[in-house]
C-alpha cells in the first residue's frame, strides 16, 4: 500500500487536471509545482538549503508557465527533495512518518505526464469510448 496509494494519487491528479483546458492546464500545473517547491519551508530540517531548493523550484515553475518540460523537471526535483527528507527523517506532513516517501512515489507519475506534454487523458478516454459505440440508428456493433 506504500506504493499503490501514491501512484493512484498521482493518476487521480493527472485525471482531474485533464479536465482543465489548455493553456490553463499548463499554467495551473506550474503554479502547483511552485507551491510544492515551498512545502518544506516551515520545518524541513535542511536550514538555508530549504530556501535554495525553493528558489530553484520557483524558477522551474516560472519557466513551466510556458513549458511542460520545466514542470516535469520541477516535479522530479521535488522527488529528489522528498527522498532527502524521507532519509533525513523530516516528513512533509510531520504527523505522517512516510509522507515524504509517498510524495516521492507520486511526483514521478505526474512528471511523466508532464514530459508527455500534459495531454488531457479524459479527452482521450472519451474519444476511445465514443469510437466503441455504434453510430446512432444503425443497430450495429462497432467493428
Amino acid at each position: 500500500m506504500t506504493v499503490v496509494a501514491p501512484v493512484l494519487i498521482g493518476v487521480l491528479y493527472v485525471l482531474l487536471n485533464s479536465l482543465i483546458r489548455e493553456p490553463h492546464r499548463r499554467r495551473f500545473n506550474a503554479v502547483m509545482v511552485g507551491g510544492a517547491g515551498a512545502a518544506y519551508l516551515s520545518g524541513g530540517g535542511f536550514g538555508p538549503w530549504e530556501f535554495a531548493f525553493t528558489i530553484v523550484a520557483t524558477y522551474c515553475a516560472y519557466r513551466g508557465l510556458e513549458s511542460w518540460t520545466f514542470i516535469g523537471v520541477a516535479w522530479l526535483l521535488h522527488t529528489a527533495w522528498d527522498v532527502a527528507h524521507h532519509v533525513h527523517g523530516n516528513p512533509i506532513v510531520p504527523f505522517a512518518e512516510h509522507s515524504s516517501l509517498g510524495c516521492a512515489i507520486c511526483d514521478p507519475v505526474i512528471a511523466v505526464w508532464c514530459f508527455a506534454g500534459g495531454p488531457s487523458l479524459t479527452d482521450r478516454l472519451r474519444a476511445r469510448f465514443t469510437r466503441l459505440r455504434p453510430p446512432a440508428g444503425t443497430g450495429r456493433d462497432p467493428a
